[in-house]
């Protein structure tokens, strides 16, 4: 059943428009949604540093094989449910939505932390815990992604895209780091069980959030055609082809993080648990900073898309020649930087020229392109990664990012007028959108 839709918005608020990097958080119902999330991004990020660790030292012996089936496990339902969680997002109040997904994401912190409390965990169970997580997930990201344009006004619509990216990303600076140090002083259950308290923060913020300064957006109607009306309205966009077809590339080889830096310190370096959430942090330093130079600029571009796909097979080429620890995580700074360019860059594009009534199940196939193909290549990443070494698999995910990046510099070249710039379509309905 639909939810509700508010008639009318708010007016804004003087301060709205305010110039700046941190200009979204002026806005109060953003600057509440943000305060929340950065909390939950935390605890997220020290469950999937425990969960790699479980998984590759407590659970098998060094198996990237077994890694790389939990990251498809978990990841793999943004492909499997594509066809309903665009539609939800478009079709449901998205704030109540958001409340239903992370309240479930808790409840699954807290099964899988007493499992591993009490000694009673094994293998199955986490691959279990991990798709079903990644269920919540899937709904749980286009209405994430696209709740934004309820917090904030069009003109901050960009910024509070990076804005969110500076957030997630921050947290995994913080996240990884704390959960190497729980890691070896408590153990993984607790990271799991802290992961599960953190979900508080989020809800909090959805319930205190004013529901009667949320922006207009229009109610989805029968016309609007269901998810097939989505595709129909992506298969009429060449730049929006480009950009998935860029992150297709990305996210099935390129994007394997977990694999990479958990093989790398285990297998290459033989570092510990503190060693390897110090690893993540690393990256996270990168991301952070890309997310921040996405919040100053204006208008995303398929060049910025470009130069970032570029410059990450740059980064994942060094990390796979670093010799020792140390240059291995500095390179990692440049991958997350360049990573978090091109994915902060390809959401704000997407959004910003896409209709609002069609921003979820847009924002669905584009979540499902970059997250739910990575189940697609982490069994076979992990298993290069078993068979030729962790430099090798971390190659597979260079080579990926170079070729995204000539596809795109290509298509450029013969197409700029339709690939180049970001230009607003103001129309609503989806047979309009597919003319453009």
């Amino acid at each position: 059943m639909s939810e509700p839709v508010l008639s009318a918005a708010a007016p804004t608020p003087p301060n709205a428009l305010a110039k700046g990097t941190f200009r979204s958080l002026s806005v109060r119902n953003y600057r509440t949604w943000a305060m929340g999330a950065i909390v939950s991004n935390i605890g997220t990020w020290m469950q999937r540093t425990a969960q790699d660790w479980i998984v590759l030292v407590e659970l098998t012996n060094h198996n990237a094989t077994a890694v790389g089936i939990v990251t498809g496990l978990q990841f793999g339902p943004q492909l499997l449910l594509l066809p309903v969680t665009g539609l939800a997002a478009d079709h449901f109040d998205r704030r109540k939505l958001l409340l239903i997904t992370q309240a479930t994401m808790g409840v699954l912190a807290l099964g899988l932390g007493l499992l591993t409390v009490f000694h009673l965990v094994q293998l199955w169970h986490v691959y279990v815990f991990a798709f079903l997580l990644g269920c919540a997930a899937a709904f749980d990201a286009p209405a994430r992604q696209t709740f934004v344009s309820e917090l904030v006004e069009e003109a901050h619509l960009s910024n509070a895209v990076a804005l969110n990216s500076t957030s997630f990303n921050a947290a995994r600076m913080i996240g990884p780091a704390i959960a190497g140090v729980l890691i070896a002083a408590i153990g993984t259950g607790w990271v799991f069980l802290l992961n599960a308290a953190s979900f508080a923060g989020v809800l909090l913020s959805l319930t205190t959030i004013r529901v009667d300064e949320l922006q207009l957006r229009e109610k989805l109607g029968r016309s609007s055609g269901g998810f097939f009306a989505g595709l129909r309205y992506v298969l009429g966009r060449p730049d929006l082809l480009l950009i998935l077809f860029m992150l297709l590339m990305i996210g099935t080889f390129a994007i394997n993080f977990p694999i990479f830096i958990s093989t790398m310190a285990v297998s290459v370096f033989h570092a510990g648990a503190s060693q390897f959430g110090l690893l993540s942090s690393m990256m996270a330093i990168g991301s952070v900073a890309g997310a921040l130079l996405a919040a100053r600029r204006e208008t995303p571009t398929m060049a910025i898309i470009a130069i970032g796909a570029a410059a990450m097979g740059v980064g994942l080429t060094l990390a796979a020649l670093a010799p020792h620890y140390l240059p291995f995580g500095l390179t990692l700074i440049i991958v997350g930087l360049a990573a978090q360019t091109l994915t902060t860059s390809s959401i704000g594009k997407v959004q910003l020229t896409t209709a609002p009534v069609m921003r979820g199940r847009v924002m669905a196939i584009l979540m499902a392109v970059t997250l739910g193909t990575t189940p697609l290549g982490a069994p076979i990443v992990g298993w290069v990664a078993d068979t030729y070494g962790p430099r090798w698999a971390i190659g597979v995910g260079a080579a990926a990012c170079f070729i995204a990046a000539a596809v795109a510099l290509f298509f450029m070249s013969r197409q700029p007028r339709e690939l180049g710039a970001v230009a607003r379509q103001p129309e609503t309905s989806p047979s309009a959108h597919s003319r453009a």
